[in-house]
């Protein structure tokens, strides 16, 4: 089942990822990131960065959110969207890292899975996990 996602929703991701990132640990960057993910059922998941003194054990905002979700049972997703800047000032697009793409892949379904950049309501821009990673390997791989 496709889910579409209108502009209100679309606007709604927005300024959820915006608060989210109010919750960004980033102490050691300064990089603070917001992502607000939606489950296909409606639920949004939220997620900020959370930084480590070790930098290894470093998570990202989607990654956070993803967790939360699949923690909970959930694993179908229809979009997110990511907002990120300098001491939390929104100036331009903070797209996903490779890893967190990756884990996009893992549970989403690149031909209609959106991904929203935003700087705010009005600036932001959409693409679909294909477009964020061409070729990318996901359990369709592993299938006889």
């Amino acid at each position: 089942m496709e889910h579409t996602i209108g502009l209100a929703e679309k606007q709604r991701l927005i300024r959820e990822a915006i608060t989210a990132m109010q919750h960004s640990y980033s102490p050691y960057s300064h990089f603070c990131v917001g992502a607000a993910l939606l489950a296909k059922n409606g639920t949004v998941y939220h997620g900020c960065n959370i930084e480590n003194a070790a930098y290894t054990p470093t998570i990202c905002a989607e990654r956070t959110a993803f967790f939360k979700a699949v923690s909970e049972g959930v694993t179908e997703f229809a979009a997110i969207c990511v907002v990120g800047g300098k001491d939390g000032i929104l100036e331009q697009y903070a797209p996903p890292c490779g890893v967190c793409r990756q884990v996009m892949m893992e549970f989403c379904d690149p031909e209609t899975f959106q991904i929203i950049l935003a700087v705010d309501e009005t600036d932001y821009t959409e693409y679909l996990l294909k477009e964020m990673l061409p070729l990318g390997f996901g359990p369709g791989n592993l299938e006889k």
